[in-house]
């Protein structure tokens, strides 16, 4: 079953999974270095150097999880230092995205937050706040987002793959150049107005559901892109 997790505890869990791994990683080597040794070490000096290397990993967790508590309390807080860099995407130099694959985020508040390259795929996310967010190159595939609010979020690039929308809202949002799958599921979305799908790849069904909706009219107060001609409406 999926975990509930608030966004502060997301940067928390990933980084102490990171660490815990680092741990592990150079108690096995001082594992290996000792196996090196001549045969006839002692057996003290082999269990010396590995409550070293255990020694060493615990203070690196502990400075580092205080450094992430104090990148939590600011005031400006951002999703970052967990995951895989995001600057081979070309969005930001140094940027990092947090991984939250299985994690339920449901009525989390990301508004007006700097999510550009987070990766939310396979995440439950309902009924979250994501109005007024940086959410360039972000993913969502195959998430579950019945209710939230992208109201004016800047959702360009998002990958929207297998994601699920009901009850979504969109109005004012920019979707450009966003992927969207055959298996994107608009059925109940609630409002897209003002919303700009400059060059996404929308399917006849989706067009065709998209279009007939009350909401689909106005124009971007952003880009200034009319919503139905973005959405190629007939």
């Amino acid at each position: 079953a999926a975990r509930h997790l608030t966004p502060a505890s997301v940067q928390s869990v990933v980084m102490t999974k990171k660490l815990l791994a680092c741990l592990l990683l150079a108690v096995c080597s001082e594992h290996v270095f000792s196996l090196r040794a001549p045969a006839r070490a002692p057996a003290s000096r082999m269990g010396t150097k590995l409550a070293r290397a255990v020694a060493g990993g615990v203070v690196a967790l502990t400075l580092a999880v205080d450094s992430s508590h104090a990148d939590n309390s600011a005031s400006d807080f951002k999703i970052q230092k967990g995951g895989a860099s995001s600057s081979t995407q070309g969005y930001s130099s140094g940027a990092y995205k947090v991984i939250t694959r299985g994690v339920n985020l449901d009525r989390s508040d990301f508004s007006g937050q700097n999510l550009k390259g987070v990766a939310f795929q396979q995440s439950i996310v309902r009924d979250a706040n994501f109005a007024r967010s940086n959410l360039r190159g972000a993913t969502f595939f195959d998430a579950t987002l019945d209710g939230s609010d992208f109201t004016a979020a800047d959702m360009t690039q998002v990958n929207l793959e297998l994601a699920q929308l009901k009850r979504a809202i969109l109005r004012d949002a920019i979707l450009e150049d966003a992927y969207v799958g055959g298996t994107t599921l608009f059925e109940g979305i609630a409002d897209i107005e003002n919303s700009d799908w400059t060059n996404v790849d929308l399917r006849k069904d989706q067009r065709k559901l998209l279009c007939g909706l009350e909401s689909a009219k106005g124009t971007n107060p952003k880009t200034g892109v009319d919503t139905r001609e973005s959405m190629m409406c007939p």
